[in-house]
């Protein structure tokens, strides 16, 4: 039955609906919260003007994403040093931001679709609000949090993953949503079990299509260690404490036996490459070989291009072979300043290291170790698809190395550990994510967490990996297909709504 209260309460149940959301997520991952959630939004769209729908979702979204992404205020004010109020300024104002492409979402359903024939109202609706996530994703750089096919990677849904992606998952996820909301609003069982019998059949296909192996092994296995310094973030950039980070490392490293690769985290050599070339990579290179160990490992870079000098936050291979990653996907404001000359007085007011950083080519060939190739990516780099899928097919497997000290105890960890685990699905290969704080893991190519360490020690996580080929249809296509499915939805929805005459609806 429709909710029945006064529009001021109904929009309260939006914006509380939208903080119940992150529950979906990790480190809770009660996926159904998430079906329930939209579900109740998506009614409160069905009986509500433009203007009310695009209210309500921009309450959703401030629920949701201040909630979900609080994690924020951890990096600005506790790391980055930003005054109090002025972090709350900035994050409310972000936070705002991203509530506007729900509030969007709500004002485009309900001006098209609210007062459709109800199959069509899912169509348009689910389409819509993938769309929304999809363009969220990469407009001004992108912010791919909380995208609802992430909080589906432990149900039945997440089989869509190698096949449309996180998006194909987050469509199905909001169409199971949609289906709820016309169900709680029948006035007939029959239409309830009509409801009730498409999400079933909507999430076994989803499970079936999850039962699809697209990849096959590309060698042996092989023995490798992450290594987890657990360094605190005063001291990984004050002076005199290089060395000190080095030699534990290096420690941690070699006390292993029988390894052969080791990934060390983020700028977890606190120098530049230049500074530690000849001192520290070159024996660590010479030690890695004598004992066919390959070991990748974080480092700043400087290089004179043009005449200018050009910082980039980069991966190096040592060992038998050399190679590098510098990352391409910066992080605004972290890693780089957008619209420096009008936003200069934001970067005085952090205090940051490696802020002013260049990105390396889109396109950049996998590392290559011990025969096999390693798609890398750096920090949040791994929330972007289309980032990971530039590697393969050629990868066999798939690294990302990330400083999470930033986020202390909050929930970013393990949003991003979440996010990585998708990037397995996806393209069928194992991943390993190596953090200086954790969450470190070894994650299967069904994107199952095969082993973790704990967070906030020093660890260091040995484990095997299979070098896998293949392409899943994710990897052939990438976003295309998703995309064209969208997009082929948003218009069948629209040519069934002509001729419909709307019925009156509430403020």
């Amino acid at each position: 039955m429709p909710l029945q209260a006064t529009p001021a309460r109904l929009d309260a149940v939006a914006f509380v609906s939208g903080c119940l959301m992150p529950l979906a997520f990790s480190p809770v991952s009660f996926y159904p919260v998430a079906i329930l959630s939209l579900a109740i939004l998506f009614s409160l769209w069905r009986d509500s003007a433009p203007g009310r729908a695009a209210w309500r979702g921009f309450l959703f979204g401030l629920g949701q994403f201040g909630v979900g992404v609080s994690w924020l205020y951890v990096a600005l004010h506790t790391y980055g040093q930003m005054s109090p109020v002025l972090t709350v300024v900035v994050l409310v104002l972000f936070f705002s931001f991203l509530a506007c492409y729900l509030a969007l979402v709500g004002w485009i359903q309900a001006r098209l679709f609210s007062d459709v024939r109800s199959w069509a109202w899912v169509l348009g609706l689910c389409g819509l609000w993938t769309l929304g996530e999809w363009t969220r994703a990469r407009f001004l750089t992108g912010f791919p949090w909380l995208a609802v096919g992430y909080s589906q990677i432990d149900g039945p849904l997440a089989g869509l993953g190698p096949w449309l992606g996180v998006y194909g998952v987050s469509l199905a996820a909001t169409a199971s949503a949609g289906l709820v909301a016309l169900g709680w609003q029948s006035r007939h069982r029959r239409g309830v079990w009509a409801c009730a019998g498409a999400v079933v059949v909507l999430w076994t296909v989803s499970w079936l299509a999850g039962r699809v192996d697209w990849v096959r092994p590309a060698g042996p296995p092989l023995r490798v260690a992450l290594v987890q310094g657990d360094v605190p973030l005063a001291e990984k950039w004050s002076p005199g404490y290089g060395s000190r980070i080095l030699r534990r490392y290096t420690r941690l490293t070699l006390e292993q036996r029988g390894i052969d690769l080791a990934i060390w985290p983020e700028a977890a050599v606190p120098y530049y490459l230049d500074d530690v070339e000849a001192g520290f990579l070159r024996p660590l290179a010479r030690t890695a070989e004598a004992r066919n160990l390959e070991i990748v490992l974080g480092i700043l870079e400087r290089r004179q291009v043009d005449g200018v000098t050009r910082y980039y936050n980069s991966a190096v291979s040592v060992g038998r072979y050399r190679g590098v990653y510098r990352k391409h996907h910066l992080v605004p404001f972290g890693e780089y300043l957008p619209l420096a000359g009008t936003l200069q007085w934001l970067l005085d007011d952090l205090r940051i290291p490696m802020s002013d950083l260049s990105a390396g080519p889109a396109r950049q060939p996998p590392l290559r170790i011990d025969g096999q190739s390693i798609g890398m990516s750096i920090c949040y780099e791994d929330a972007f698809g289309r980032e990971v899928v530039r590697a393969l097919p050629q990868a066999t497997l798939l690294a990302n190395i990330t400083e999470d000290a930033w986020y202390g105890h909050s929930l970013a960890s393990y949003q991003q550990l979440e996010m990585a685990r998708m990037r397995a699905l996806e393209t069928g290969r194992e991943m390993m994510l190596a953090t200086n704080t954790g969450l470190t893991a070894i994650i299967g190519s069904h994107g199952r967490i095969v082993a973790q360490a704990p967070q906030f020690r020093r660890w260091v996580l040995t484990g095997s990996v299979t070098p896998l080929r293949g392409s899943t249809p994710y990897v052939r296509y990438g976003s295309r297909l998703i995309v064209w499915l969208l997009a082929g939805l948003v218009t069948v929805a629209f040519m069934l709504r002509r001729g419909h005459r709307p019925a009156s609806r509430l403020g």
